[in-house]
């Protein structure tokens, strides 16, 4: 382990050395390299090709893991029972190999709430969920505190070491829906170890999370009622918080649900997707982008699909997801120059793949790509040339 985070702060410290072209490459050729077999997923990609994501054990039991130079790492839990699980959820974007996600403890939750994490990691005796941090520097995760309450949740890292995500207070919020109990406000944590302030809320709303930052100070998330925590209603307005102003982005459809940003850029362009009208239950979500200049847009699906996610976008405005059809078949995607392609359409003939990628997560500025296939494998893809766009 100290071998292996010793390679990546090196890598860290010569980042500078690895700075990406400005023009942008027009590649229509990838080059898949499997990852993990074993039920795994790619979440992010940095721009030093640094893969966070998840796998499962041998009990089958989910560990957040580190894919670097080679090298898979399990980042463990924030605990030592053998059943105790952590993902990476969200494109962490940082080039310090600092990673965030959320983790199960010993601790067991007095409230027995689901929280946001029950979606994701399986708890069946209602342990507590925290953020946490991984640093390679000590090669294991901290927990990241809550707002006095049991619950937390991490999803992104920047380049100054400031985290985001959502966290429980201590106030018991009619607004709630059983089995979630608390109320929970977007955060920060950091730059300090122990430092978090709670991002301000859109007026009236009770309850909201952060999703993603960069390093200019700018913040996407969500702001609504408690609900269970996680979209749904908590998801009425998308916020962007620039330096600590909140700015509504606003659904031009008008509904007041599911209106999640997924991923801000450099650049202050944002992504993710919105609520569809009548469709409280979040079974049609149109991905979309955001950006100062020209403001709210639907991305394009592929004919035939119903719903969709923009997960990620890189410098280059190059943007990546999925989508499904009305049978629930789901389609990797890359939008680039307004034109939208399914990635299976884009690998090369002879790839490990063993079934065709089901999701792409992540994008970094080399156009490289993370994501999982439909038999679990987690994966990158790399352009590697072909006919210009």
């Amino acid at each position: 382990m100290r071998k292996i985070s010793s390679v990546i702060l090196a890598a860290v410290c010569c980042a500078a050395t690895a700075q990406l072209l400005a023009a942008e490459p027009q590649h229509e050729t990838y080059r898949v390299t499997i990852l993990s077999d074993a039920g795994a997923q790619g979440r992010s990609i940095d721009d030093l090709g640094l893969i966070a994501g998840s796998y499962t054990l041998a009990n089958q039991t989910v560990h957040a893991a580190l894919w670097a130079f080679g090298h898979q790492i399990d980042l463990g839990t924030l605990g030592t029972g053998a059943g105790l699980a952590s993902r990476v959820l969200w494109p962490v974007k940082n080039n310090l190999g600092l990673v965030s996600g959320i983790s199960l403890t010993d601790a067991l939750d007095p409230n027995q709430e689901s929280w946001s994490c029950g979606f994701f990691l399986n708890n069946p005796n209602f342990n507590t969920c925290l953020g946490f941090l991984w640093e390679p520097r000590t090669g294991k995760m901290r927990p990241l505190p809550t707002l006095g309450g049991t619950n937390g949740f991490a999803t992104g890292t920047n380049n100054l070491g400031e985290t985001v995500g959502w966290a429980e207070n201590t106030v018991h919020d009619p607004t709630c829906i059983l089995p979630q109990r608390l109320q929970f406000k977007p955060v920060v944590w950091g730059p300090g170890r122990d430092q978090i302030h709670e991002l301000p809320l859109v007026a009236g709303d009770t309850s909201g999370a952060a999703t993603a930052l960069n390093d200019r100070g700018q913040i996407v998330g969500i702001s609504g009622s408690c609900g269970f925590a996680v979209g749904g209603p908590t998801a009425r307005h998308a916020a962007l918080w620039d330096n600590g102003t909140l700015t509504v982005i606003v659904n031009p459809n008008g509904a007041p649900y599911w209106n999640t940003p997924m991923m801000i850029n450099e650049r202050g362009d944002v992504v993710g997707f919105a609520g569809a009208p009548n469709d409280p239950d979040g079974n049609r979500t149109p991905p979309f982008i955001w950006t100062k200049k020209d403001g709210f847009k639907f991305l394009p699906m592929p004919k035939g699909d119903v719903a969709g996610v923009a997960t990620s976008i890189n410098e280059l405005r190059q943007v990546v997801g999925y989508s499904n059809d009305a049978s629930g078949n789901l389609h990797p995607l890359l939008w680039k120059q307004g034109r939208v392609t399914n990635l299976n359409d884009l690998i090369e003939p002879g790839s490990a793949l063993t079934g065709p990628i089901l999701r792409a997560f992540d994008i970094n500025d080399r156009g490289e790509i993370t994501g999982r296939s439909a038999t679990g494998q987690a994966l990158v893809a790399t352009p590697i040339g072909g006919t210009d766009d």
